[in-house]
């Protein structure tokens, strides 16, 4: 009788242990995006409000971007603007033009969370570790992203590798997209390779120092 009551003591402490331990990863994976939408709005004012200090400081690693569709007497807000903090400099000549197309290497991140403290990778063009030598560029259209991603390669000279930080108003706003809750905000690593000028009068000035092209080319430098 003794082992008996042994053995269903044990059983039952177990059984107990599992079902506690169970709930507790229950309930931190239901806690991994509980309130998202305010905690994604607080990281990002946070980070705006750090750049801006920087970049008005003279400290030309960090940038705050208007948003490419507004001007100065619409984009009040900290959310109307992307914050880019500089990795790398670049040397091309010209920015691309929102009609342009892109040559890029990208990978993008939510804001850091207990299980992911660099946030979640929800998409990236290479494989590996980031090295030039062996990567392939994603090809695609300046028009056919976000806004604030739209907004920084308009800005980005070929060569300038950018940690671009997208608040959800520019990025998918109340959307949600495969791993990418709504209200997120969006944190890019790019690296602008290269980009296509759609045909233009040889005549015709360059806009944004950018080289003028008779015919549709891509432009590396």
């Amino acid at each position: 009788m003794k082992k008996i009551y042994a053995y269903l003591t044990l059983a039952i402490t177990t059984a107990l242990a599992t079902g506690l331990s169970s709930c507790s990863e229950t309930k931190e994976e239901d806690n991994e995006f509980d309130n998202w939408q305010s905690r994604n709005e607080t990281y990002f004012d946070a980070k705006y409000n750090s750049a801006k200090q920087l970049a008005d400081a003279g400290n030309t690693d960090w940038k705050v971007l208007r948003s490419y569709s507004l001007n100065s007497e619409v984009a009040k807000h900290t959310y109307d603007h992307v914050v880019v903090e500089v990795k790398n400099e670049g040397k091309g000549s010209g920015c691309p033009f929102f009609t342009d197309s892109v040559k890029v290497h990208y990978s993008g991140r939510l804001i850091p969370t207990t299980s992911y403290p660099k946030g979640l990778l929800f998409d990236q063009s290479w494989t590996g570790d980031y090295n030039l030598s062996t990567m392939n560029p994603s090809t695609f259209a300046v028009s056919g992203v976000v806004n604030g991603f739209a907004t920084a390669l308009q800005s980005m000279h070929i060569g300038d590798r950018w940690t671009v930080t997208i608040p959800q108003q520019l990025g998918y706003a109340s959307s949600s997209k495969s791993s990418i809750p709504a209200y997120s905000t969006l944190i890019f690593d790019i690296t602008l390779v290269g980009y296509c000028r759609a045909a233009s009068p040889a005549q015709a000035p360059a806009a944004n120092g950018a080289k003028a092209v008779s015919k549709a080319e891509w432009i590396y430098e």
